[in-house]
């Protein structure tokens, strides 16, 4: 079901991957080499953005009595919660900015508007999630221990509600981000696992606390207190605070779409334990390669999901400036092209409708499933290609010896898209003769 051998399922020789590796070393080198102040510059006016967003918003939102106040008062702070979260906190806390040695957007001091602990979420997202990715067993981002999103996860009656708990999870996901430190499914046998899990409960219950005090206490408190002689300090309290609880929906829609578009849709594939066993760093950087997806996006959208939009570049290199992910994209396609290997993206809507599809499609038994375990859009391993290889011949890339053209991974899925085409269109005019006959 999931691919176990990553270089067979790219069609790559051990040397085709080594050389994969070193021209992704040297995209590394030259972009840390030219690291300098228009990335300086960039993140800063990113700060300065972002500040004047949010005070943009807690500004209109001591008008919210009045409707037109409170939606773009919650629009507005919403906006300085996405760039908050995506294009500064998860960012700088990947240690993109650590060359600069300023305190201010260093991954060891950022604290984030968030309800999960920034040392929880750099445990959870920076070691477990960008090492392992994908790795069935291994990474909790796959399916974040409620969803299935693969057919190598056992289906059970619990998955009916698939649809319904991805939906909580997109409107309360800072709280899902903060619980998934704490794998609260797992059984700690040890008198030392206990009480870890007791420091770590209490993180989160004390950060989730100064979140809730500052969007639904203190500030609504201001706000009423300023403005409530004329409209009722009790109707101001509320307006305020759930102008604060939409900004905060906004944020949390929003950074379940991105994330989920980079690594749901058809295409990010799944890995089994043994693939990193011995994996090298070139290895590391193909397994990133085939279980990530991108989505389309210009400056715009692609700063307002943190340059997320380039979730490929962004887990080959996670701890590179992420205003240069779009001129590393580039140079990605291009080796894509060499090596014959996909280059998952698509639309922002089709990526995200693509997810959603899956989460829906595996909240049933596979037996109710087209495709197979090998080869459907959200599931695929290497055996998906040996139908024609009886003997079990290694998957390899074959090149012609007159244009020099790789002919690979991308390759042999197109073949097999054109074979089931063909083979649809063959049974559909096989069925349409039989009708013929019996009328």
């Amino acid at each position: 079901m999931a691919i176990t051998d990553i270089p067979e399922y790219a069609h790559l020789t051990d040397a085709d991957v080594a050389a994969l590796g070193r021209e992704l070393d040297a995209i590394r080198v030259d972009i840390e080499a030219d690291r300098g102040e228009r990335d300086a510059r960039y993140i800063r006016n990113t700060i300065r953005f972002q500040r004047g967003m949010e005070l943009l918003g807690r500004g209109l939102i001591f008008g919210s009595t009045k409707r037109s106040a409170w939606w773009a008062g919650a629009g507005a702070l919403g906006v300085a919660k996405i760039v908050e979260n995506m294009e500064l906190g998860h960012n700088v806390m990947h240690g993109q900015w650590d060359w600069m040695n300023d305190p201010e957007v260093h991954s060891t001091t950022w604290e984030w508007d968030n309800t999960d602990p920034s040392a929880h979420w750099k445990h959870t997202h920076n070691y477990i999630h960008h090492k392992y990715t994908n790795v069935l067993g291994m990474d909790d981002d796959v399916g974040y221990g409620l969803l299935r999103v693969t057919r190598d996860q056992r289906w059970r009656p619990f998955y009916l509600g698939n649809l319904a708990y991805n939906t909580l999870l997109a409107l309360l996901f800072e709280y899902g981000v903060a619980v998934q430190h704490l794998e609260l499914g797992k059984k700690r046998r040890t008198p030392e696992a206990k009480e870890q899990f007791q420091r770590d409960l209490a993180d989160v219950g004390k950060k989730i606390g100064k979140q809730v005090a500052k969007d639904y206490v203190v500030y609504p408190a201001m706000v009423s207190a300023a403005t409530g002689h004329r409209t009722g300090y009790v109707r101001t309290f509320g307006k305020a605070a759930s102008a604060n609880l939409m900004a905060n929906v906004i944020r949390n829609v929003w950074t379940n779409a991105v994330i989920f578009c980079g690594h749901f849709p058809d295409g990010a594939e799944k890995f089994t334990k043994q693939d990193v066993d011995s994996e090298t760093q070139a290895e590391w950087y193909l397994r990133q390669m085939l279980g990530s997806a991108n989505f389309r996006s210009g400056p715009v959208l692609g700063f307002m999901s943190g340059n997320l939009s380039y979730q490929i570049e962004h887990h080959i290199f996670p701890d590179l400036p992420s205003n240069r992910l779009p001129e590393i994209s580039v140079r990605v396609q291009e080796l894509c092209a060499k090596y014959d290997l996909p280059y998952t993206t698509g639309s922002l809507p089709v990526q995200y409708a693509k997810a959603w599809r899956t989460i829906a499609k595996l909240s049933l038994p596979n037996k109710y499933l087209t495709a197979t375990v090998d080869d459907a859009p959200e599931t695929a391993s290497e055996r998906r290609f040996k139908s024609d290889l009886a003997d079990g011949t290694r998957l390899q890339a074959t090149v012609d010896p007159v244009s020099g053209r790789r002919s690979g991974l991308r390759t042999a899925i197109a073949a097999l898209r054109t074979r089931g085409r063909r083979k649809r269109a063959t049974a559909a005019s096989a069925a349409a003769v039989s009708q013929r006959r019996a009328a």
